[in-house]
């Protein structure tokens, strides 16, 4: 399966980009796992028109997926182990292609909600949309490894 984490702007701290590349060199064992970043919108808007415009971007990537999952806070929260038996039956169930997102600071326009396939929570905690991208990508890789019974996770 192919999996996707798309999101809006760029990672600027040097320790969650390193973190977030060494996940994504973990996940190549795997899977086909891919970052798309969608530039943020420089130009002074409203926060509505900035939702409107982040919301077209996402949504043209959204047609390269079967499956589109939201992250998001009002998501339905999951386990980790969970979040793995999901991966795993989606698998199962033939979807070739997923992507999970990350909206941007003002979250998701209504376009994009109406889009969607599910939205899924990290934490009822509030975390920084950069340090989002690192929590998800190493969830995503602890799945993989209590998928195939591998001891990173201790169960």
């Amino acid at each position: 399966m192919k999996i996707a984490l798309i999101w809006i702007g760029k990672t600027k701290e040097s320790y969650l980009q390193e973190g977030v590349k060494e996940y994504v060199k973990r996940l190549q064992r795997y899977t086909k796992f891919q970052i798309v970043e969608i530039p943020y919108i420089k130009k002074k808007v409203s926060v509505e028109e900035q939702k409107q415009l982040e919301g077209k971007r996402l949504i043209q990537e959204f047609e390269n997926f079967q499956k589109v999952i939201l992250l998001d806070e009002c998501g339905k929260a999951h386990t980790s182990v969970k979040f793995a038996g999901d991966i795993e039956k989606m698998q199962s169930m033939g979807i070739k292609s997923l992507a999970f997102v990350i909206g941007g600071a003002y979250g998701y326009s209504k376009e994009v909600y109406d889009q969607r396939h599910m939205k899924m929570s990290l934490s009822e905690l509030t975390f920084s949309h950069q340090m989002v991208r690192l929590i998800f990508t190493e969830q995503l890789y602890r799945a993989y490894t209590i998928i195939n019974k591998e001891p990173y996770h201790h169960i």
